[in-house]
């Protein structure tokens, strides 16, 4: 067999970074490519999604996002993949976007999902029962309560799947980026501004296999097993009289009024205090127990349902066609844009380069002047309600004092 030039550089050539979707909210044309569930809740209960560059933005007036607007309701949002996204072609998962809690946020999710479903994806119903195969984002409510959520969908068990150890958010006023990749390996990695916060294999940090051992059913701990570390000690003896010592006593310091009057106020008695003597109910001292054989450990067999699962990392493996927003806020007014779902961490790496990072310092530094101009103005208002010394001079000393 034998190849051409070109066929050859063809195989050299690096694959070309597909883009399931990409959106940035930059026109008005979103509306047409995002629906509302208006089918998932009432009116009253679903908050609108506002269109605006918002504050101290770093890219300009033009460079918008969609934001939440309403106080305690929930948000609803879906949109189309550009290209469905099946984990059996074993290619790399990317999701990226940000977030920009403007109203310093106390309560309220700003994860999205990407979601399976394909021509049966139903955009008017879509809320927090509809089946999803990633969860991904930060989710805020109260000081200790800061996370971002990943949970992914487990095929074999046919549940969704939260990491088990906490992965750190960002709750200031600023726009954080946060990047999720899964590999065709069974690895992952979670990245906040491009700074990896969180990586490791699916099956140490997701339950995604059964253990590996389990406790042997036919083990039990003997009847005769000593786990009582101390015991009191046998050759230890109640002193005699000790139960004879009364816990309170007249007050030996104590005297009778002089002015009390057995005849109209009775018989004096002192008063009763702690008796520095007694010791409370008797106990044998504890010593240590020769028998004594350490905690019962259950014996360990190998688990005969474990087994290795190598596509822990397809979670879309019935094609990913969708992506929505699905949340709750206390609080309103947390700004998304830039998403990005591809199968190249470069390609959205690059692509945050060009959104992100470009406005990152701009943003920063029209905050910290927003910041500054209001805490001169806060302290311009203290000053003008603090009493006018001069004023006060002049009242206090008229001909009236």
């Amino acid at each position: 067999m034998k190849f051409t030039l070109a066929a050859f550089t063809a195989l050299l050539a690096p694959t070309a970074a597909e883009i399931y979707f990409k959106e940035q909210f930059n026109d008005d044309t979103w509306k047409e490519r995002w629906t509302v569930p208006s089918d998932w809740k009432s009116p009253s209960e679903l908050g609108e999604w506002s269109h605006t560059a918002g504050e101290f933005n770093g890219g300009g007036p033009d460079d918008k996002g969609i934001k939440t607007s309403q106080d305690a309701r929930f948000y609803g949002l879906s949109a189309p993949l550009s290209k469905p996204f099946n984990s059996s072609e074993k290619k790399d998962l990317v999701i990226q976007y940000t977030v920009k809690h403007e109203q310093k946020i106390d309560c309220g999710g700003a994860y999205l999902k990407l979601l399976p479903g394909g021509k049966n994806f139903d955009a008017k119903k879509f809320g927090g029962e509809t089946p999803y195969a990633v969860m991904f984002g930060p989710d805020i409510c109260g000081s200790s309560n800061k996370r971002t959520h990943v949970i992914l969908h487990s095929n074999k068990k046919d549940e969704n799947l939260l990491i088990k150890k906490n992965v750190s958010c960002e709750d200031n006023q600023l726009t954080h980026l946060y990047t999720l990749i899964i590999r065709p390996d069974n690895t992952f990695e979670v990245f906040v501004d491009n700074k990896s916060v969180r990586s490791g294999k699916l099956d140490d940090e997701f339950d995604f296999l059964a253990p590996k051992e389990i406790k042997d059913p036919d083990q039990s701990k003997p009847t005769d097993w000593v786990d009582e570390k101390r015991i009191p000690d046998p050759d230890d003896v109640k002193p005699e009289g000790y139960d004879d010592i009364p816990a309170e006593i007249p007050d030996p310091d104590a005297t009778k009024p002089d002015d009390w009057d057995d005849e109209d106020d009775g018989e004096w008695e002192p008063p009763m205090v702690d008796n520095p003597e007694y010791k409370g109910p008797w106990k044998p001292k504890m010593i240590d127990n020769p028998d004594y054989k350490g905690p019962w450990k259950h014996p360990m067999i190998p688990n005969p349902e474990y087994e290795y699962d190598d596509e822990m990392f397809a979670v879309c493996k019935d094609e990913c066609t969708h992506i929505g927003f699905e949340l709750w806020q206390v609080k309103s007014g947390t700004i998304f844009d830039d998403i990005i779902v591809t199968d190249s961490l470069e390609e959205a790496q690059k692509f945050a380069e060009e959104t992100f990072f470009k406005k990152k310092d701009v943003e920063k530094e029209l905050f910290d002047e927003a910041k500054k101009k209001k805490e001169e103005e806060e302290k311009a208002a203290r000053e003008a309600d603090m009493p006018d010394d001069e004023d006060d001079e002049d009242f206090m000393g008229g001909d009236e004092f």
